[in-house]
């Protein structure tokens, strides 16, 4: 079950070009595209004649044409032609969906359209400070409940064993990492220290430390249903990282949205902010490799546990010490899913 009534990313911003884009959201099938004034708009991936979907069509300056017999809906869902004849039928409609921009990406909201309210979603300037916050981004669609995903992100002892050649490194640093974690009524923050350890392999090839050992943080910030905004780290260790100095040393800043395509299956989308060597270019090509290949290691990951967890969903599952945070956000997540009211398609 989906929660319906909030934001989620359904494209990055730069992904709308020339053509239309379809994707199929929540289960539910939308069409993307770019009107001729710039105006990103959703509309529901169908034409109201017969069907074919209107990402096989092509955008004009009315709007969006279907690609089988040159209907054309507005950026509301409004029918404007139909080629050979004046009238157009009353009931000619499509649903628009409630589509912001903000911070580089585009914000959909799959609820009701009265109870869309833009002050609600997620803020992530970096996006926008080229200088100090250099990024690439990136969306992998990934086989597994998005949940899992979230999973994956609030356990972070995984680091240590799925990526020990790129941001993991030590694995007993992870094990044994002090962690606070502070709940919030949408989700929670939390912040999780390594003291006195060995920089990562990414880390290394990244900046040159003055010291041997390092102390790393990982700080992060769940917004239920699929947003997660992190900040991660190391500077020399003793060097005063937990009062509050982390210039000088490794930084990165991630994005992670993550939105359901069905119960089994979701876009991932994420980003990789450079804070280190940001006039250098190839420094923020080097990291968006290292984190990208980080992140498909998590995506074999996660498809190889969904079908386990598919094959067999009677098995007893244990939860383990590590799992503070990931309790959390499944009970938030639970509690915004019973408040809702049963979601019913909207249909022209």
């Amino acid at each position: 079950m989906f929660i319906w009534n909030d934001w989620y990313v359904a494209a990055w911003a730069d992904e709308l070009k020339e053509q239309p884009i379809g994707r199929t959201l929540l289960g539910e099938e939308v069409v993307l595209f770019r009107g001729q004034d710039g105006k990103a708009v959703a509309l529901e991936n169908r034409c109201a004649h017969r069907g074919l979907p209107l990402s096989c069509g092509s955008i004009t300056g009315r709007g969006i044409q279907c690609g089988y017999h040159g209907l054309t809906f507005d950026g509301e869902g409004k029918c404007v032609d139909v080629p050979g004849q004046d009238r157009i039928p009353p009931r000619a409609n499509l649903r628009r969906y409630p589509l912001v921009e903000k911070d580089q990406m585009l914000w959909i909201w799959m609820g009701p359209p009265a109870r869309a309210d833009a002050s609600k979603i997620v803020d992530y300037p970096y996006h926008n400070d080229t200088t100090h916050w250099p990024h690439r981004h990136d969306m992998y669609p990934i086989r597994c409940n998005g949940n899992l995903l979230i999973d994956n992100l609030m356990d972070l002892t995984h680091l240590g064993y799925v990526h020990g050649q790129t941001i993991g490194g030590d694995a007993d640093s992870h094990v044994t990492a002090t962690m606070q974690i502070t709940p919030k009524d949408n989700g929670l923050h939390f912040m999780r220290w390594m003291m006195n350890c060995l920089p990562p392999p990414t880390f290394a090839k990244a900046v040159r430390f003055g010291k041997q050992r390092v102390d790393r943080w990982q700080e992060f910030d769940l917004h239920i249903p699929g947003a997660i905004v992190q900040w991660s780290g190391a500077i020399d260790a003793d060097t005063g990282a937990k009062e509050g100095k982390r210039e000088g040393g490794f930084s990165l800043r991630l994005f992670h949205g993550i939105t359901p395509v069905t119960e089994s299956s979701c876009l991932y989308f994420w980003s990789a902010s450079n804070g280190y060597r940001q006039d250098e270019p190839q420094a923020t090509e080097q990291l968006f490799a290292e984190v990208g290949r980080t992140f498909k290691e998590d995506w074999s990951i996660l498809e190889a546990q969904q079908r386990s967890l598919s094959r067999y969903p009677e098995r007893n599952y244990v939860d383990i010490a590590a799992d503070g945070a990931r309790l959390h956000a499944r009970r938030v997540f639970e509690r915004r899913l019973a408040a809702e009211q049963i979601h019913v398609p909207v249909s022209a």
